[in-house]
């Protein structure tokens, strides 16, 4: 029985369809299909039903799925513990911030890739919300305030960030001195959001109005140097708008809390050895570091 034919088929029914997995795997859907087709004929037995939103498990394919799992992992482990020592193999998927990803986090990930030349590492850039889960990501790198959840989180790194506006705009609208002026200015946010500031060495918490969302700091940072509004940006995103007079800073007695850079994980025992060289090579890089610019 052939392991990746296993792993595929775990893909595919922790993913809901072929074209998911497909994605996840980096592979065509034709290849994900004939894995699927000689999985099925080895074992004599349907493990998914195809329809048209995808494929669903059959009740031999959700009793074959855990121990197809469990044995994927298990094979992982004995490919780490014969190979040299601290080598790593396998694939390794991470979601990284599109923000900010591309250019702090990427040559992380060379490195470790070129250290680690039997490891795939597939990294997916977005700065929307990812379900580390659903979709099927080994970890995450996130920047910010973290939301509560049953993820398993480590700090990896400092962040720290400013309210800032155009001038243009504080010219027409003011400068907001207090969390009770802030509320009645335009914010631009990533979505329905709080915003957390600092009273003394006390945290408060706003929650803004804005007409202006989007799900990426950069276009946040864009739409405020254009007179839209009021944002709370890291400072890597708004150094080059300061440094032209593009964007002030505003609230300056009432500054966003620190903030930090955080690897997180599905919850389980203990991470994946390649999720904690990860780790371990992040920290290295941002903790000892001045903040990201």
């Amino acid at each position: 029985m052939d392991i990746e034919d296993l792993r595929t088929f775990v893909e595919v029914a922790d993913a809901g369809g072929v074209t998911s997995a497909a994605l996840r795997l980096g592979i065509s859907k034709s290849m994900v299909s004939r894995r699927l087709i000689r999985l099925e004929a080895e074992l004599g037995t349907q493990l998914l039903a195809r329809t048209t939103r995808g494929a669903a498990l059959t009740e031999a394919g959700a009793t074959f799925r855990d121990y197809a799992a469990r044995v994927c992992a298990e094979i992982d482990v004995a490919r780490e513990t014969i190979l040299p020592a601290g080598e790593l193999c396998g694939r390794l998927r991470i979601a990284a911030p599109l923000s900010f990803g591309p250019t702090h986090f990427a040559p992380v990930l060379a490195d470790m890739a070129r250290r680690h030349p039997q490891l795939h590492i597939h990294t997916s850039y977005s700065d929307r919300f990812v379900d580390l889960v659903a979709e099927g990501f080994d970890c995450a790198i996130r920047v910010g305030t973290l939301q509560d959840s049953s993820l398993i989180a480590r700090r990896i790194g400092p962040l720290h960030g400013k309210f800032v506006a155009s001038p243009d705009y504080i010219r027409t609208h003011g400068s907001p001195e207090t969390p009770e002026e802030l509320v009645a200015h335009q914010a631009l946010m990533q979505g329905m959001e709080t915003w957390q500031l600092m009273d003394g060495d006390r945290i408060m918490t706003v929650n803004p109005r804005g007409r202006f969302k989007a799900d990426s700091g950069v276009a946040l940072a864009v739409a405020a140097a254009a007179g839209l509004g009021i944002a709370a940006l890291p400072d890597y995103l708004i150094q080059d708008y300061m440094a032209s007079g593009t964007l002030v800073p505003v609230m300056t007695r009432h500054p966003p809390p620190p903030a930090g850079i955080f690897i997180v994980r599905p919850p389980g025992q203990h991470p994946a050895r390649k999720v904690r060289v990860l780790t371990e090579m992040l920290i290295e890089c941002f903790e000892q570091a001045p903040d990201p610019a």
